[in-house]
């Protein structure tokens, strides 16, 4: 019996998209299974999935930063920045660039899994934090099940990563989404959909069958005897697989056919327009932005009425997906750096995102109202220190 990454080859269903072996050409009606596949079905060869990553990961990336450690448990909004400064909290903050948020974040929504090494310096502080592919890593687990070291391996290439150094500290950084059927890996969107990628693709080639071959839709065959028989066995098997092979599948859609005598052609299927291909797709369309949490609108998708303005849509993408995703991130990496820099904390600083500029609004309106606070309390909800003259 064969066995997979540690699974039975029975288990299909455990993690479909994981599994290497998938990755083959899918059958007819089916798409594709394997990670590498279905990456490039979405982010390279469809544009809705590409964009959506795309905009969530780009935003994720380009967050503005600040980090809270113990020489500096809780700085003023205007002292705020990304790696500013020689202090520690500083240079904890200045790991966390903006390519390497934009790789965490499309990785943990293609793949579910982001696996960051810590490349250490001279002086044995991270100087370096460097994204894997996750498709390569592989965990490897210790007696009590938790991981004890991360294998990467690249060709025929194999490298083994530790958890944990001689002095307790972490060498790689896991970062994964929920996924309630394994302990060791994520569930990244790929898989959620990779159905409605399947029909987009599909109708798009559909569509560009149909015009290569002058838009002519399918239709039927009809034996016309004029003797009022039948047609032979064996001539019926034979048209029947001359069919199959030449003319059935989006490759051939419109083809024409040459007849022999006593058949004629009759067109019998619905057009382009009655299967509103333009509507399929649309419909597909949403459903890959709603896999990666992006709003339809933000993608141009036409017939999307869910929010009541552009507005609204931009607010929801930071709210419930990129600032979750950004907060994902900088959790972990702020609990790996933490042995090296005690209690650093990376953050996102939501008081410097436009998008969210009415809530931050809303906020100060609501604090300055409420007559009950002192001035020194109101400064302090809004992140503020007491006045220089020390009002309470």
């Amino acid at each position: 019996m064969k066995w997979w990454f540690g699974r039975k080859a029975g288990r299909v269903g455990a993690r479909p998209f994981l599994f290497r072996a998938w990755a083959a050409a899918p059958a007819a009606g089916d798409w594709p299974r394997g990670y590498e596949s279905q990456v490039r079905e979405a982010y390279l060869g469809n544009p809705v999935a590409q964009r959506a990553v795309r905009l969530v990961a780009e935003s994720v990336a380009w967050c503005p930063l600040y980090a809270l450690g113990e020489e500096a448990p809780r700085p003023r909004p205007r002292d705020r920045g990304r790696g500013k400064g020689p202090s520690p909290a500083g240079a904890a903050a200045g790991l966390a660039t903006p390519a390497l948020l934009d790789a965490a974040a499309s990785q943990l929504l293609l793949h579910g899994n982001a696996y960051l090494q810590i490349l250490t310096g001279p002086d044995g502080r991270p100087s370096e934090l460097f994204a894997l592919r996750p498709e390569r890593v592989k965990v490897e687990a210790g007696p009590s099940g938790w991981p004890a070291a991360y294998v990467y391996k690249a060709g025929e290439a194999r490298t083994r990563l530790p958890a944990r150094d001689a002095l307790g500290r972490p060498c790689l950084v896991h970062i994964k989404a929920l996924h309630p059927l394994d302990d060791h890996y994520g569930l990244g969107c790929l898989g959620a959909a990779a159905g409605a990628v399947a029909i987009h693709n599909q109708a798009t080639r559909w569509n560009k069958a149909l015009l290569d071959n002058a838009a002519r839709p399918s239709g039927a065959l009809v034996f016309d005897a004029r003797d009022g028989g039948a047609l032979p066995a064996d001539q019926f098997e034979r048209l029947k697989a001359e069919m199959e092979a030449e003319f059935a599948g989006a490759a051939n859609a419109g083809r024409p056919m040459l007849l022999e005598g006593g058949l004629k052609w009759q067109a019998m299927s619905l057009s382009p327009a009655d299967m509103d291909f333009v509507g399929l797709k649309a419909a597909a369309a949403r459903e890959i932005a709603l896999a990666f949490g992006v709003p339809p609108m933000l993608l141009g998708l036409p017939g999307d009425a869910t929010y009541a303005n552009y507005r609204e849509a931009n607010r929801a993408l930071w709210r419930l997906t990129v600032l979750p995703l950004a907060e994902r991130i900088l959790a972990a990496v702020s609990a790996a750096l933490g042995a090296w820099w005690p209690g650093i904390r990376l953050k996102v600083d939501i008081d410097q995102i436009s998008a969210l500029a009415e809530d931050r609004e809303r906020l100060w309106a609501q604090v300055t109202a409420a007559d009950f606070l002192s001035r020194a309390e109101k400064r302090d909800m809004l992140g503020f220190d007491a006045d220089e003259g020390g009002e309470k």
